[in-house]
């Protein structure tokens, strides 16, 4: 299991989940703006994603 990205933490509304191809080694956090994985700078450093990003298709982080 991977560790709990800050935008669960924060209740970002765009927040999907984990996804994984089959195990374990694969899983990654994914969201509306980055449907196929969250840049970690986000997912886990310290950018709140309150500005366009480069890829976020238009989506920044909004409380649910």
């Amino acid at each position: 299991m991977i560790a709990q990205p800050n935008c669960s933490k924060r209740s970002c509304i765009h927040f999907i989940g984990a996804k994984n191809d089959g195990d374990e080694l694969t899983e990654r956090v994914c969201c509306g703006a980055f449907p196929d994985r969250i840049p970690d700078e986000i997912a886990y450093g310290g950018n709140l994603h309150l500005k366009p990003f480069p890829g976020d298709n238009g989506i920044q982080y909004k409380k649910a």
